[in-house]
């Protein structure tokens, strides 16, 4: 299977965009790993956010090789720099995602995509600043994703729905003079609902979008 992408912007190291299949594949990948990973008697409320993030990471591979998406590697999480200039790793990503075809044409060895992961729900306001905080704004301030014009979070919805976790979260957003970043409903999937956010940057100077999967804890709760 071949995976198209967008011509990336020149932004001294090369800038990924990806392009609307890519983004749509991530986003499938991402929702039939989590019903994989629901299988596990040990994916539930009280389960740390590391351990639903590795057997999401497991799912994902399975749901991969079913599929047959070759071109769509799921990396183990790792320390990583934020930047060229830093040396001494100032993060460590959830769930980093490996384009062949990018690295065939850009020689690019880092992740060409991340997948944040975050427990959340709706009424409980220390997730939800969480969500943002430890979250959004990895990739908003450049911690995450420097030269990527696209993010990807996955909340865990330890109650509620998928919607009163988005509720939640742009609450907070509003309640921070930050009503603009506010997640809209995007469609991109059948499967699941999927929302949207863009965040501004002050380097690179372009905004980054935010696509957002919220994973109730069962098969078929989303």
């Amino acid at each position: 299977m071949r995976i198209p992408y967008e011509a990336p912007v020149p932004l001294g190291k090369e800038f990924i965009e990806l392009g609307a299949e890519v983004t749509a594949t991530i986003l499938f990948t991402l929702i039939g790993g989590w019903r994989h990973a629901c299988s596990f008697n040990d994916v539930n409320a009280q389960a740390g956010e590391v351990l639903m993030t590795e057997r999401l990471r497991d799912g994902m591979r399975c749901e991969l090789k079913s599929k047959g998406h070759l071109q769509l590697v799921v990396l183990p999480g790792t320390e990583s720099r934020s930047n060229s200039a830093v040396v001494i790793p100032d993060g460590r990503t959830d769930i980093p995602l490996f384009l062949i075809e990018v690295f065939l044409r850009a020689q690019e060895h880092d992740p060409h995509a991340i997948i944040e992961c975050k427990r959340i729900a709706g009424t409980d306001t220390h997730l939800c600043r969480e969500y943002v905080i430890e979250g959004v704004d990895r990739f908003r301030k450049g911690k995450y994703g420097y030269n990527h014009a696209t993010g990807f979070m996955a909340g865990y919805v330890l109650a509620g729905d998928s919607e009163e976790a988005v509720s939640g979260i742009n609450a907070y957003l509003s309640r921070t003079k930050r009503k603009a970043e506010n997640l809209v409903p995007d469609n991109i999937c059948e499967d699941a609902p999927t929302w949207g956010s863009q965040h501004p940057r002050s380097e690179p100077a372009s905004p980054i979008q935010i696509h957002h999967v919220f994973l109730g804890l069962s098969n078929s709760s989303f």
